[in-house]
């Protein structure tokens, strides 16, 4: 596998599940996970994905400052789980509609992409497949998503696409 994969796909495509069978048992393994607790409906997923972990990785919450977290764990690290790069985009442009810390943020990632000591597998959706969303908001984050997904699969050496839980390579 190479330094980055990239995983994407639909909702309930399999994503997560592919990530975590990249990961090898007798390796450090950690997730990072960008997704928060702010209902019961979240709980419950956030639970459920837990679940499917256990105990082989771990987990840290990193809602925002997804790159500050990556450069602390990389190093003596086997593999490295970001789940999700959507999530963390939501997150970032809920706290700040100026846009300012999503694009300080996204270049903060960008960098840490360029050489990354350990492998990384970096989970998105595919938000662009499907129709034009009806307001301006839905179609600047399907738009921001969009360009945040190309440049990270610009610099991964695999990217992953996932179909009813059947992984389809699409790089390298």
């Amino acid at each position: 596998m190479g330094k980055i994969t990239l995983v994407t796909g639909g909702a309930r495509s399999g994503k997560s599940t592919y990530a975590l069978s990249l990961a090898v048992s007798d390796e450090k393994n950690v997730f990072i996970a960008t997704a928060e607790a702010l209902d019961s409906e979240m709980t419950h997923r956030i639970e459920h994905h837990q679940a499917e972990r256990g105990d082989r990785f771990t987990t840290i919450e990193t809602p925002v400052h997804l790159a500050d977290t990556m450069g602390q764990v990389m190093l003596g690290t086997g593999l490295v789980i970001v789940d999700c790069l959507t999530v963390w985009l939501s997150n970032l442009l809920i706290r700040d509609e100026s846009g300012r810390l999503l694009e300080r943020e996204q270049a903060a990632l960008f960098s840490v992409l360029q050489d990354p000591p350990c492998r990384m597998v970096l989970v998105t959706n595919e938000v662009g497949m499907g129709i034009v969303p009806m307001n301006e908001m839905a179609r600047d984050f399907r738009d921001r998503a969009g360009r945040l997904n190309q440049k990270v699969a610009e610099k991964a050496e695999k990217v992953v696409f996932m179909v009813s839980g059947i992984p389809m390579m699409i790089k390298g």
